[in-house]
């Protein structure tokens, strides 16, 4: 039976690292048929490839003016906040929340307080420390209980966690955990470990350039490996 997403919430523009402007992810997207499509930036703590604080109005007035535009497909501005381990665990503020529609928010190298250079010389050599373990989980569930998530983005990528604790702070929290297709997370194992918990997925394509938006092969390809219900994937039509 074939699949399609209905609304992908995780694409990146030239307003971070993609290589697509935002009027050109919403044109894939509409060719494509979703009923709606999320600008979701990387978020400005990130050292290379977080947006600007300043770039939010001008973000605002486009995606503003394509809703004027087009009556086919809802376009959304949103944030890939990055998790780090101190204020609320979040490189954007409580008090920015407002100046989007949603924050997304995922784990990513590249950050200053988010032992990241502990987790790139561990995880990349398959080595687990139950320590580092411990504080990577910790501050996950800061950020997921301390702020309003909709989507973890590629949980378990980049460092070791404590999966079934952050699945159950998701479905607490009602913060869909995201099956990427650019990323190998959620993986078909950690799939299968938080489907056993009351979280709720979602697809993303991730997409950095624009014909990348409404992508879910291989997110697709590992919900079913992993045997999950593809009822409890909120974005997905038949």
């Amino acid at each position: 039976m074939s699949y399609k997403l209905t609304v992908d919430y995780h694409t990146h523009t030239v307003f971070s690292h993609g290589k697509g402007t935002i009027r050109e992810n919403v044109l894939h997207a509409r060719q494509l048929g979703l009923k709606a499509i999320a600008i979701t930036d990387h978020g400005p703590g990130h050292n290379e490839h977080g947006m600007k604080r300043e770039s939010v109005p001008e973000m605002r007035r486009i995606i503003t003016e394509l809703n004027n535009e087009f009556d086919d497909i809802k376009v959304y501005l949103g944030i890939e906040a990055n998790i780090i381990n101190k204020g609320n665990s979040l490189d954007i503020r409580p008090d920015e929340f407002s100046q989007y529609d949603f924050v997304i928010a995922g784990y990513h190298y590249g950050l200053d307080d988010a032992y990241c250079l502990e987790n790139f010389r561990t995880y990349s050599k398959g080595i687990r420390s139950k320590d580092l373990m411990l504080k990577n989980t910790q501050m996950v569930l800061n950020a997921l209980y301390e702020n309003d998530i909709k989507i973890l983005t590629h949980p378990g990528d980049k460092a070791h966690f404590d999966m079934v604790e952050i699945a159950k702070a998701c479905a607490d929290t009602n913060t869909l955990m995201e099956i990427n297709a650019q990323h190998a997370h959620l993986s078909v194992k950690h799939i299968k470990m938080c489907a056993k918990t009351d979280a709720k997925f979602i697809i993303s394509s991730d997409a950095h350039k624009p014909e990348e938006v409404g992508n879910l092969r291989l997110a697709l390809l590992r919900a079913k490996e992993a045997g999950l219900d593809l009822e409890r994937i909120v974005n997905l039509t038949k």
